[in-house]
């Protein structure tokens, strides 16, 4: 249980001398804007995921077979978006790889951009979102998202994908003490699924309480606040900015 708390404590407050330095609480930040942008697309533009692929190929299935209520032109769309974003997101990698905080704050610049796009986008929307803006916004926060789903990938802290709970989940149950494992990473992983949780519940609130624009401003606040927070500590070139 002490081994727990203390994989919770590092993972939201690294030690200085830490291998990973500050990137897990800013991936949790990022595992929180998922579930802020998620909600958002799932809620207000209908039946489709920017962040959560698995869910959009699932809905082109539903929609050719003939259910109401899915796109399959929203869900290639996010498809194609979060494909060109990914690939954006490995270019960026390739090119800034070997110093992590600097790979990580201009991807998060670009992603602030994103958002803020979308924000602007949102905002001229109106509430139904009109469908022409409604594939807009699919476009600029898929491309956001697999940029953001990329650069966690090629930053490689073990568990905080920022996009994907699956291999989270199964990884926590798994290999917990009941399964005969060591329980290991166990804490971290809670903190993302937390996350993630938090974000979408904030998120939903959000839209039926107030202006649907509102997760979109929290989320692009936070990126931007990850790109300054990672750029300003990486000045000093630390020993986590490279692998």
């Amino acid at each position: 249980m002490n081994g727990f708390f203390t994989e919770v404590r590092e993972t939201l407050f690294p030690p200085r001398d830490a291998k990973d330095g500050p990137l897990p609480p800013l991936l949790v930040a990022m595992t929180l804007v998922t579930g802020l942008i998620d909600a958002f697309s799932y809620l207000v533009l209908g039946h489709v995921f920017v962040a959560n692929m698995t869910g959009n190929v699932l809905f082109i299935a539903f929609a050719l077979a003939g259910e109401p209520g899915f796109s399959i032109a929203s869900s290639l769309i996010a498809l194609g978006s979060f494909g060109l974003g990914s690939l954006v997101g490995g270019l960026v990698g390739s090119r800034m790889g070997d110093h992590r905080g600097r790979l990580l704050s201009t991807a998060a610049e670009i992603q602030a951009l994103l958002l803020t796009v979308a924000v602007v986008l949102s905002i001229l929307a109106g509430s139904p979102v009109a469908e022409g803006y409604g594939y807009l916004l699919i476009i600029a926060l898929g491309i956001g998202m697999g940029l953001q789903n990329a650069t966690a990938r090629k930053l490689g802290v073990p568990d905080l994908t920022t996009t994907v709970l699956t291999l989270t989940i199964t990884g926590m149950v798994a290999d917990s003490r009941w399964a005969g494992g060591s329980g290991s990473k166990a804490g971290r992983r809670l903190i993302s699924v937390l996350a993630m949780f938090t974000g979408a519940l904030i998120g939903v609130l959000m839209i039926l309480n107030s202006l649907i624009v509102y997760p979109l401003v929290v989320a692009a606040v936070i990126i931007a606040l990850i790109s300054l927070t990672s750029r300003t500590l990486s000045r000093n070139h630390p020993a986590w900015n490279g692998k």
